[in-house]
């Protein structure tokens, strides 16, 4: 199966660290080839550098570099130096069960020993990437307005510009679950299931109804956002 193309405003962002001049260039097209961005670097002086003026989404490194190994700059990272929380996948020819030990010891996230079919290289890449994404923000659950009044899902609170408006208990849960399904007609069975009153009857949640429509409507009589859609229920019509 091959993996979805990643739009270009949001391909992953790599840094691979090699001393071998070409295998960069060869991983550099390659991964450019599927959809990342990537930049280089032959050591860890060279990956230091990149790291303090550039944000990764995940880092390709070498074990066997010039200088500071590729151990060595993994467990710099993770103490606390720029990019810490970079991903990191070893990439190294050293693929003996202590080397790998050593590898995630020092902090790596995954080791592919050489050689390596690139194509394997590019879905742990994806497979990385996918574990350490930050989870999505909840989603925001908002409010509803009534002309000069909003009333917040969050907070379970109708304001009048900055004032409250009193609500009871009974009421507030009500237009919550109206509220939460704004737009969408709910019968009186619904109703009362949400206000947590199931069987009291078609009487009672009428009468809840016109009760909250005194706080809410500016006539009650002609009710703008609360109205009823007859033979089924009741729908909330937020708007300015």
């Amino acid at each position: 199966m091959v993996p979805e193309p990643i739009p270009a405003a949001e391909a992953p962002h790599l840094l691979v660290v090699d001393d071998d001049p070409r295998l960069r260039t060869l991983l550099e097209r390659f991964l450019k080839g599927e959809g990342f961005r990537v930049d280089t670097a032959g050591d860890a002086a060279a990956a230091r550098e990149k790291l303090s003026v550039l944000a990764f989404d995940l880092l390709v490194l070498d074990v066997g570099l010039p200088g500071e190994s590729g151990l060595r700059l993994a467990e710099a990272l993770r103490r606390g130096e720029r990019g810490r929380g970079v991903p990191i996948l070893i990439l190294t020819a050293r693929g003996a069960p202590d080397d790998r030990i050593a590898g995630f010891e020092a902090g790596a996230d995954d080791y592919l020993p050489k050689p390596f079919d690139p194509r394997e290289l590019s879905l742990r890449i994806r497979a990385l990437l996918r574990r350490t994404a930050p989870p999505p923000p909840a989603p925001s659950v908002g409010a509803v307005s009534l002309g000069e009044m909003t009333f917040d899902l969050a907070r379970n609170e109708l304001r009048r510009g900055g004032e409250r408006v009193h609500l009871t208990e009974g009421e507030v849960t009500l237009l919550a679950a109206l509220a939460r399904r704004a737009g969408e007609t709910l019968s009186r069975e619904q109703l009362a299931q949400a206000i947590g009153q199931p069987g009291v009857g078609d009487r009672a949640v009428d009468v809840a109804v016109v009760r909250l429509r005194r706080k809410i409507e500016p006539d009650p009589r002609e009710p703008r956002w609360l109205q009823t859609v007859r033979g089924s229920g009741y729908v909330l019509r937020p708007g300015a």
